[in-house]
């Protein structure tokens, strides 16, 4: 899934998001693994506000997305901050991922791998962050939960007003899959022009995560709330994961 022109509003429409809190734990998971420096992934960026902390926090940053708009409107915020320099952007398929090297570290939010696909992409996106993982190298990442998607989305459609648009979210939700087809209508209020965006959202039991995470190399070692990073509660609508590579793979 890549967002196209709902990246130039992604910002005003994703305005609840507390990056801040999501950084710090980010943060506290790495530097407690004893990760304080080198080279991160962020898998899905997306415009890239977690991005930008983390570099300024000292780190190595690349910025992994599907969408070139995305990229675009991160690429300007580096460039405002003075950051740019610091930070390798790559217009890539998670599926597909080529990060040239080894890393110490990655983060995905906001949902990423969930829109991957069926359970075997998911899997196949998930050994693909490892490939290039150092031994001891941590995976931070979170989805949205099949109680989220069941109870929360499942039929509802939702009005996002922001300054300069307005958009109407419809979710329709498959019991026998798990499967959110989510269908976008943005209107920019400066031009009255309409458009529409459709992509899907997956549900993965915690199970399946963590099988796809063993075959991966990654042994499961944090699940925590990923909204007030508490403890997963069994109506959480998200769910934050701390992973830890065991092995280096050699062939990259």
């Amino acid at each position: 899934m890549a967002y196209n022109r709902f990246a130039w509003f992604y910002d005003e429409f994703n305005g609840e998001a507390d990056y801040d809190a999501l950084y710090r734990y980010a943060l506290a998971q790495l530097q407690g693994h004893g990760i304080r420096d080198g080279i991160l992934a962020d898998l899905g960026c997306g415009t890239g506000d977690l991005t930008l902390m983390l570099a300024q926090a000292g780190y190595d940053l690349i910025g992994v997305d599907q969408s070139e708009e995305m990229l675009a409107v991160l690429r300007e915020k580096a460039d405002a901050l003075g950051v740019a320099g610091g930070l390798l952007l790559l217009h890539q398929d998670i599926l597909e991922l080529d990060l040239y090297g080894t890393i110490r570290a990655a983060v995905s939010t906001f949902d990423t791998f969930n829109h991957i696909g069926p359970a075997g992409r998911f899997c196949k996106a998930v050994e693909r962050a490892g490939f290039f993982m150092e031994q001891g190298g941590v995976f931070i990442f979170d989805l949205n939960t099949p109680y989220k998607h069941r109870e929360v989305l499942a039929g509802r459609s939702f009005t996002l007003e922001a300054p300069d648009a307005i958009c109407r979210w419809q979710n329709r939700y498959d019991p026998a899959t798990g499967r959110v087809d989510i269908s976008l209508d943005i209107l920019d209020r400066e031009t009255g022009e309409h458009w529409a965006e459709q992509f899907p959202e997956y549900s993965y039991s915690l199970g399946e995560v963590r099988e796809a995470l063993a075959k991966a190399g990654f042994a499961l070692e944090s699940v925590r709330d990923g909204e007030d990073f508490g403890p997963l509660r069994r109506d959480s609508q998200r769910m934050i994961l701390t992973a830890v590579k065991q092995y280096t793979q050699t062939g990259w």
